[in-house]
Formats: structure tokens, C-alpha cells, sequence
């Protein structure tokens, strides 16, 4: 990252709200679920695969974290009704983790019923270091529990990754892997850009030695060399994999992969509460949060 991609991340939070919205437009679907299914459904048309995630992080009490486990349930019953291809993903701090345990459990398994009513699918959303250990803790309990339709996210910036996915082997994992954007310490996380790189393919291949499913979630051409590679020597068949992007980003390469024959889940977003999603997806790509940067200064400087 330059020191002006530096300068530009760090006055992000200045930036006015609806420049913000306009920029992030690209990768969030809108506002109300309607937005979603309209997405999902383009998305579907193209070859491609969903999850649909409702933004909702900043709760503060076990109300607003029942509000979202209810919309949870709203939206399997419209994927269901409207026929689309998509599962969902949830964060658990939306579902109450920073305020009880006992209530994300509860509203996590409201969550899960609802999908197994329409033969669906949840994945569990890794947050930052802080919710980990509670984020796999309740992973383990719900599959020991007998919770077959629930999934996790592991990060392979963080140090601890490997160690995890041999911990959790024996519970028949389904893993979306991804480098992970939440800045850590060096002490639990790799900094350098290739060793992050390294700790990804070695995940992966802990993964697929374990005979989980795997989601591959990078916009990284390397990575998705490497995971090719490492899917072709295990002659995995296109069912038993996936590859997962963002909405809106490297669309290019989604046309590629899915016209290689390879399976295509997309990531789509949709709230009211956009705005702390856009930042973290804005603060994590430095290069579009120059062009919001550049697009601030022509409003500023009429005529420019």
C-alpha cells in the first residue's frame, strides 16, 4: 500500500455518506431484500451462484438481534418461493455474540431451522480475532449438536488457521477460505502479502486433505492457480468445490472460472446498514478508495 493509498484510507471515515454509497454501490446489492433476489437472480441467470448476507453488525441489544434472526427466516422463504440458487451467510456479532452467548446460540439455531425447513444452507461469517475462539466454539457445538447445514469461514492470515482446521477435521467441514481483511497484530497474524499467500494454499491443502468442501474465496489470480492445481491433483469433481468472490469485484475472472466449468459463488450483500460494510470493503482496497478520494475533490472543485 503507497503512503497516499495510506493518507486516503486513514480520512475514509470524512468522506461524505452519499459519495460513500455511490462508490459501494458495486458491491452491495441495496437496501431491501427485494435488491438481493433481483441480484441473485441475474447471478443465477449467468451460471453463477449466491449467498446472500443481511448487514447488520452494529447491534446493541438482543431485540435488534432477533430482528435480524427473523429476517434470516424471511429470506430462506423468498429463495425458496422465488426458485433462486443461494444460501446464506451470517455474522454472529448480528446475532448477539458480543452480548450473550446463550442468545446468538438461539438465534443462530432459529436461523438454521429456517434453512433446513427449505433444504438450505448457512455459513457462519469470521469476524475479527476477538469473536474466533466463540465463532469456532459455537461452530463445534452446533455440529456436535447434529447440525448438518452449517458451514464456516476461516482466515489464512491469522497464525492459529492450521492448528484450527486439524482441530475441527473430524466434524466433516464445509470451509469458505479466505485471506482474511481485518488488520491484526503480528503476534496472532501474517503480515508480509506472500506469506500470507503461503498460509492459504497450506490451508487448503490441510483442507482438501481432510476431505472437507471447500469454498475458495479469493480475487487472486496466484491463489486461484495454486487452488486449481492443488483441485486437479486430488481430481476433485466440480461438486465437490467451489470457488467465492464479491459482488462487484474481478467480474472478469468469475466469467472465467465459470466458463472453465468450475462452480461460482458470489457474495451478496444487502441492509440498511451498508455504510460500515462499504468502509471495511473500501479501507481493504485502497485503489477505489482513491477514486472515491478523486471524485470528493471534483465535487469540492467545481468545474475540475
Amino acid at each position: 500500500m503507497s503512503v497516499l493509498d495510506k493518507a486516503i484510507v486513514r480520512v475514509m471515515p470524512a468522506v461524505p455518506k452519499p459519495v460513500v454509497r455511490r462508490i459501494s454501490a458495486r458491491y452491495i446489492a441495496g437496501t431491501e431484500l427485494a435488491d438481493a433476489c433481483r441480484v441473485v437472480r441475474n447471478l443465477n441467470a449467468a451460471g453463477k451462484l449466491a449467498t446472500i448476507d443481511v448487514l447488520g453488525e452494529e447491534i446493541t441489544n438482543a431485540d435488534e438481534a432477533r430482528a435480524i434472526a427473523r429476517t434470516y427466516g424471511e429470506v430462506f422463504d423468498t429463495i425458496s418461493e422465488q426458485g433462486l440458487d443461494s444460501n446464506v451467510s451470517v455474522k454472529l456479532t448480528g446475532l448477539g455474540l458480543k452480548l450473550d452467548y446463550g442468545l446468538c446460540r438461539e438465534n443462530l439455531e432459529q436461523v438454521l431451522g429456517a434453512a433446513a425447513a427449505h433444504d438450505n444452507f448457512v455459513r457462519i461469517d469470521m469476524e475479527d480475532s476477538s469473536a474466533t475462539d466463540d465463532t469456532l466454539r459455537l461452530y463445534r457445538d452446533l455440529r456436535v449438536a447434529g447440525h448438518a447445514n452449517v458451514g464456516i469461514v476461516l482466515q489464512a492470515c491469522l497464525r492459529r488457521t492450521h492448528d484450527d482446521i486439524r482441530a475441527l477435521a473430524d466434524l466433516g467441514l464445509n470451509v469458505r477460505l479466505c485471506k482474511g481483511i481485518y488488520i491484526e497484530p503480528p503476534a496472532i497474524a501474517y503480515q508480509g502479502f506472500q506469506e500470507v499467500r503461503e498460509s492459504f494454499v497450506a490451508a487448503l491443502d490441510l483442507l482438501l486433505d481432510a476431505g472437507a468442501y471447500v469454498g475458495v474465496a479469493t480475487h487472486d489470480d496466484w491463489l486461484v492457480a495454486e487452488a486449481q492445481r492443488a483441485l486437479h491433483a486430488r481430481r476433485l469433481e466440480p461438486s465437490q468445490y467451489e470457488f467465492q468472490m464479491l459482488l462487484g469485484v474481478r467480474a472478469s475472472m468469475g466469467e472465467t472460472l465459470v466458463a472453465e466449468g468450475h462452480r461460482l459463488r458470489i457474495y451478496v450483500p444487502f441492509g440498511r446498514q451498508w455504510y460500515a460494510y462499504s468502509m471495511r470493503r473500501l479501507q481493504e482496497n485502497p485503489r477505489l478508495a482513491g477514486h472515491i478520494a478523486f471524485d470528493t475533490l471534483g465535487r469540492l472543485i467545481p468545474g475540475r
